[in-house]
Parts: C-alpha cells; sequence; structure tokens
C-alpha cells in the first residue's frame, strides 16, 4: 500500500527536532501528528541515528542495533498518523529468540514458545533447571506488570505509583531483590550456572555488567518473551521507513546539516544555529541524541543545567562490531547467536577496569536468516563485543589487528568460519562511535545501568530551559530502539499538552474558571 497522503492538519507552531536517530524520526512523526511544523535536522548524511549501514558485497550490513522487541510500541507510533505499521514494513516473528553456545560445545534455543523453551531447558540442564526457568518466568513477569506503567510508560518515573504498587503486592519486593545484583539473584534462581550467565547477558542490553546491575533488570526477559521480530531486509529498514512517512507527512528532513548550538533569550530556547551560521527559529526544539552532549556545553553555554548528572556519572558500556558479507561454514546459526566466554566474570572485571575484554561473550547476527526466504551463499553478517567507553579518539592499529586475529581464532573454535575472513577494517571501534556522536564517549547506552536507582537518574523530557525538551536512549525510559521510541511519546505528549496549556484559548479558559471561582 503506498504512503498516506492524507492531510495533516495546518501547522502554526514550529518545531525543530535535532537528532535523526529512532527517537528524532518518532518525536518528528508525533509532533507532525499533533499539528506541528517540524524540522528534524541530522550531521549525517543518513536518517536512523546508531541505526545505520556499512556497504558490502551482498548490500547493505546492518552496523547498529539488531534485536526489535515490543513491536507494539512501533504499531502505535505509525497509527497516530492513520497508518498501518505492516503496510510500510514487513516484520517477521522468530520462533527461535537466540541460539546460545558455551565452549564446551553444549547449545540451547530459547523460543517465543514459552513450553518450548522450557522443554530445550530440561533436554539442555534437566527438569528441574526447566523448573527454575519457569519460576523465573513467572517472577519476571510480576515484575514487568508492575513497573511498566509507572515506570516505563509514565513520562516521569511515577515513585509513588510504585511505592503504592509494591505496599498493595508485597510479594514484589523479593521479586525485585532490591539489594541484589542481577548476577548475585540469577545464581540464586539458576542451579545451572550457564542459565545464570545467559540471562546475565540482559544487563548488557542495556550497557552494564550483570555484577554491578539492579536484579530489576531480569524483566528485559519478558520483552524478549513477548516476541523477537526480524525486519526484512534489515534494521535499516524500519528507520527508512520512518523517514519516508515523514517526509510524506510534511517533516522537513535535512540531513548533513550540522547544529552548531541551540539559541537561548531570557531562559528559553528560541532556535538553532547551524554551523554555516545560518540559524532556524522555532518554537519548539527537542534535542534527540545523548544529553550528556548538552551537559557538556557543546550546544551552548547556556545549556549546562541541562541533565548535568549525565557529565559526571561513570558511562555505559560500547562495543566493538564487525559488519561484513562472506559465506560461512560449520555450526548452524539462528538469526541471533550468541558464543559465550568460558569464564563469566573476567569480561566484565576487564570492562570494570576499562579494558577491552581478553575473552568476550560473542553475539554474531547472522542478518538474512529468520526471514522465511532462501538463503544466498554470501550472508552479510554483524558481530558485537562489549567494549568499555573511551575518551581517546585514536585505536592502536597492532592491538586491533590482534584482536581481530584473536575473535576468528575463537569463532573457528566454535566451528565458525568465514570466507573471505573479514578483516579488522572492517570493526567499528569506541573511538569511532565517540566520533559519530560527540560527546558521548562512544558509549553506545547514555549513562550506566549500574546501581539500584541508576534508572531514577536519567533525565526525562523536560529541562530546565523554556521550550527545550529531550528524547532517546540516553533519557528516561532508556536504551535500546523500543524504549527510544517511547522516550519520543513521552517527549511529543509532553510538548502538545505544554502547546496546550499556554494557548491563548486556554489561557482565556483559565482566566474565566478563575473570574467565578
Amino acid at each position: 500500500m503506498p504512503l498516506s497522503n492524507a492531510p495533516t492538519r495546518p501547522a502554526s507552531i514550529r518545531a525543530v527536532v535535532i537528532g535523526a536517530g529512532v527517537a528524532g524520526l518518532a518525536t518528528a512523526l508525533r509532533l507532525r501528528a499533533g499539528g506541528l511544523a517540524v524540522s528534524l535536522l541530522d550531521r549525517h548524511d543518513h536518517a536512523g541515528g546508531k541505526i545505520r549501514t556499512v556497504p558490502s558485497a551482498a548490500g547493505p550490513v546492518d552496523a547498529g542495533p539488531t534485536v526489535l522487541t515490543m513491536r507494539h510500541v512501533f504499531d502505535e507510533l505509525f497509527a497516530c498518523l492513520g497508518e498501518r505499521l505492516d503496510d510500510h514494513v514487513t516484520l517477521i516473528p522468530q520462533d527461535i529468540l537466540a541460539r546460545h553456545v558455551w565452549s564446551d560445545g553444549s547449545t540451547l534455543d530459547l523460543h517465543a514458545d514459552l513450553d518450548a523453551s522450557a522443554g530445550a531447558i530440561a533436554d539442555f540442564a534437566g527438569p528441574a533447571s526447566a523448573d527454575d526457568f519457569r519460576r523465573f518466568h513467572r517472577r519476571t513477569s510480576r515484575l514487568f506488570q508492575a513497573f511498566d506503567a509507572p515506570m516505563m510508560q509514565a513520562a516521569v518515573p511515577n515513585t509513588y505509583g510504585l511505592v503504592t504498587k509494591v505496599l498493595g503486592q508485597p510479594g514484589l519486593i523479593p521479586a525485585m531483590a532490591p539489594l541484589s545484583s542481577l548476577r548475585s539473584m540469577l545464581a540464586r534462581q539458576f542451579r545451572d550456572p550457564r542459565l545464570a550467565q545467559l540471562f546475565g547477558r540482559y544487563a548488557t542490553y542495556v550497557g552494564g555488567a550483570p555484577h554491578f546491575s539492579p536484579a530489576l533488570l531480569s524483566l528485559i526477559w519478558q520483552a524478549e518473551a513477548a516476541g523477537v521480530w526480524v525486519v526484512k531486509g534489515g534494521m535499516h529498514k524500519l528507520a527508512d521507513a520512518m523517514r519516508r512517512l515523514a517526509e510524506a507527512h510534511g517533516v522537513d528532513i535535512q540531513l548533513g546539516t550540522h547544529v552548531d548550538r541551540i539559541i537561548t533569550q531570557n531562559g528559553r530556547a528560541t532556535g538553532v544555529m547551524l554551523s554555516g551560521g545560518q540559524t532556524l527559529s522555532a518554537d519548539v526544539i527537542v534535542y534527540a541524541g545523548d544529553p550528556r552532549a548538552i551537559a557538556t556545553g557543546s550546544m551552548g553555554a547556556a545549556l549546562e543545567t541541562v541533565a548535568p548528572q549525565t557529565a559526571t556519572l561513570p558511562r555505559s558500556f560500547s562495543a566493538r562490531v564487525y559488519s561484513f558479507a562472506a559465506h560461512v561454514e560449520g555450526r548452524p546459526l539462528a538469526h541471533h547467536n550468541v558464543f559465550f566466554a568460558a569464564d563469566p566474570d573476567s569480561e566484565f572485571h576487564d570492562l570494570a577496569a576499562g579494558r577491552i575484554p581478553a575473552e568476550p561473550t560473542l553475539y554474531l547476527c547472522a542478518e538474512d536468516r529468520g526471514q522465511g526466504t532462501e538463503i544466498s551463499p554470501l550472508e552479510r553478517f554483524e558481530i558485537i563485543t562489549n567494549a568499555p567507553a573511551t575518551s581517546s579518539t585514536t585505536t592502536d592499529p597492532t592491538e586491533l589487528d590482534q584482536w581481530h586475529h584473536q575473535i576468528m581464532q575463537r569463532l573457528a573454535a566454535f566451528n565458525v568460519t568465514f570466507t573471505p575472513t573479514p578483516t579488522a577494517a572492517s570493526i567499528a571501534t569506541p573511538q569511532q562511535f565517540g566520533t559519530m556522536f560527540p560527546e558521548t564517549m562512544g558509549a553506545l547506552y547514555g549513562q550506566t545501568p549500574h546501581g539500584m536507582t541508576a534508572a531514577l537518574k536519567r533525565p526525562t523530557a523536560e529541562t530546565p530551559i523554556r521550550g527545550l525538551w529531550l528524547a532517546g536512549g540516553g533519557t528516561h525510559p532508556g536504551a535500546g530502539v523500543p524504549m527510544a521510541t517511547l522516550s519520543a511519546k513521552h517527549a511529543a505528549e509532553a510538548i502538545l499538552r505544554d502547546r496546550t496549556s499556554t494557548s491563548p484559548s486556554a489561557r482565556t479558559a483559565m482566566r474565566g474558571g478563575m473570574s467565578t471561582a
């Protein structure tokens, strides 16, 4: 079905959204649906932000996020403009959520069907471990149901709502394990340490280590248990669909446009200055990048009061990321594959010390699998390993080459070999991410998720500067494609409420109400 040509109501308020990642795209779509004139600016030559590609002989290879969960977030986004997600992009549900492999050769697939996962775990580690898994599923289901509305769906974490819910359901307290790390809670939950290692990996989804992240992060399992989808053609197709929809509904998208600073007057954001000196005035400005860039003053010294905690709090992990095309031989692969380190702790000890892990867990995305089509001899692959964030801008080429050979040898030990063998030139490093996304230190998930109250320390959409709002994975509710898209919803809804409450008609109504009080 073609893109809708349905008119969007005339706009009298102008919004500028800085950053055309998934949060910026989603914010622009929602503001346009709300009747604002929207300009979307990005310094890169593509929309999608961290959802990006590199060229290969097999076509564009995703070089960013690969896991798509919580598809209802995107259904709702497209619906706000009267569109159906399925008319713009093809999402393929995965029967196998992920394939997990250990150095001893043991393998476990988790499935979309809960009983199938429990059966696979029983075969893998015995019936008692399957019982552990079912208890874990029930535990995290209760947590997800309790925390979804007052945390993820709320524009500002509703601590009163959380306390009320916990007091009304005292059984939530032991399920939360508030004084435990994710690692220690999982060690108690699972008798088989491999399962604790597997579910501990969810801390890395938001750039943290299970040793230091709160046990509450275990509820990420519920997002995956509710469904994992593959975007036909690659994750970049989702960003492309959002960009096309925005353009069809009148959003002015300007790529390759660098915003030098945000202009303020009398404590209010009034526009942006571009690198060439051109200025764009605006009634509303949304910064949809890492808020640390504002807090460090790169968008103007007057804005250093915005999200100040991001300038001083520790950063999340970064990554070294391969993106390449090759023929693969050996072990059968699913779309999502995880090859675990023999020692579940050493990787995180290295990361905590700021070192590249000597033996990292390897995530391998076989991008052309799980799409219901015949696999061509030349496939597209992405390999992601955790790495520390860094303020350095250079990578030691000798160290990177040695590390690259080590990674290829480890994959060969897991019976996965590529022809041609990818080169070190196919690796994106934390230093490169830091250059792509200034002031982030290459951290891919914003500030660290470590500590029991980390989720409450994220900046929210509203800022102390009138007319300036935040969205993105560095703001509430956090990192990841669905969460960044939810942050856009929170920002847009807050902006539209604010514009309504400060409109002339609203002020007239308020005066009338006051005169009759």
